[in-house]
């Protein structure tokens, strides 16, 4: 699996994001734009996810928008 966002789909994958995890900044998704597996580390610190929990949420995310 690829592990950037595909970019025809990054607004939309930028968008659903946002909308649940408003917490994150322009600049981190920017970071999960060239590195997606950014995206569990970020749900860790902002939002208090377990590791197993933060990374089953952003491997859901990448599979719908790859």
């Amino acid at each position: 699996m690829n592990k950037h966002i595909a970019e025809g789909k990054w607004e939309q994958f930028k968008a659903t994001i946002k909308k649940k995890y408003a917490k994150l900044t322009d600049d981190e998704l920017l970071e999960v734009k060239a590195n997606s597996q950014k995206l569990a580390g970020y749900l860790q610190a902002k939002y208090g996810l377990a590791k197993d929990e933060a990374e089953k949420e952003a491997k859901d995310f990448k599979e719908k928008f790859q």
